[in-house]
Parts: C-alpha cells; sequence; structure tokens
C-alpha cells in the first residue's frame, strides 16, 4: 500500500498543508494569529467570556493548551482573563478592542484562502467533499 492508498495519512497531510498555508497566508498579511487562534477569537465572536474549559472543549484540546493559547493572546493584548463571578478557580476570557480588529483581518485572509481551495473544484466537486468531511465528523467523532 502506498501512501497516496492510505487515507488517514492523506487527511492528515492535507490538513497540516492547509493549516502552514493559512498560517503562511495570515503572515504574510500582516495578521499577528496563527489559524487556531483566530479560532478561539471566532468562537470569543460568537458568545465573549467563554470560561477555559469551554475553549478547550469546542477544540477537543486539553486545558494546557487552553492555557498556551490564551498566555500567546493576552500577551499581545488581544484577549483578557477575568476570574468568573463564585468561582475563583475558573477564568472569563473576553476579547478586546485590538482582538477584535485582528479578528477582521483575519476574517478576510482565512475567506480567501477558503476560496483559494475551492479553484479547481466544480461545485459537485466541493458538495462531494464537503460531505465526505462531515461524514468523517459523525462517524469517527470519539465521545
Amino acid at each position: 500500500m502506498t501512501s497516496d492508498d492510505r487515507l488517514i495519512y492523506l487527511l492528515s497531510m492535507a490538513q497540516q498543508t492547509m493549516k502552514d498555508y493559512t498560517n503562511a497566508a495570515l503572515s504574510k498579511a500582516g495578521v499577528e494569529l496563527t489559524m487556531t487562534q483566530a479560532g478561539i477569537l471566532f468562537l470569543l465572536k460568537h458568545k465573549d467570556m467563554r470560561t477555559m474549559s469551554e475553549l478547550g472543549e469546542v477544540f477537543d484540546i486539553d486545558n494546557s493548551a487552553v492555557t498556551r493559547l490564551v498566555d500567546r493572546l493576552e500577551k499581545n493584548g488581544i484577549v483578557e482573563r477575568q476570574t468568573a463571578p463564585g468561582d475563583r478557580r475558573a477564568y472569563l476570557v473576553h476579547m478586546t478592542p485590538k482582538g477584535r480588529d485582528s479578528l477582521e483581518k483575519a476574517k478576510k485572509i482565512i475567506m480567501s484562502v477558503n476560496e483559494d481551495l475551492r479553484k479547481g473544484f466544480t461545485s459537485e466537486e466541493v458538495e462531494a467533499y464537503k460531505k465526505i468531511l462531515r461524514s468523517i465528523l459523525k462517524r469517527f467523532k470519539v465521545r
């Protein structure tokens, strides 16, 4: 079996390639965010003041990884942390105005990368690809 026959290999390599490509596009545009950091900000835009645990659950990453991500964002003035009322062990994450500006810049770049990804494919191929990805997410999600 060649590496081109192993779907898990191809899927993993495609994911890493797109992550690297998107991060490079963000950096080239002067956006001081990675794709993962932008993901945190997209969540905060939808619902600000999320707990660190909540962010970890949505991204399916452990608390130490969330802490590292939020530490970097906080150091750059993109988010702020505050102790949750009634629970001194929990922290709420809030997006700053600088974070909102950074997110808007990142959103434009990410949308452009999404369009680049569609190029060369018919709308039917894109729909089939989305169907396959949704099926993978549904079938293999560890609960």
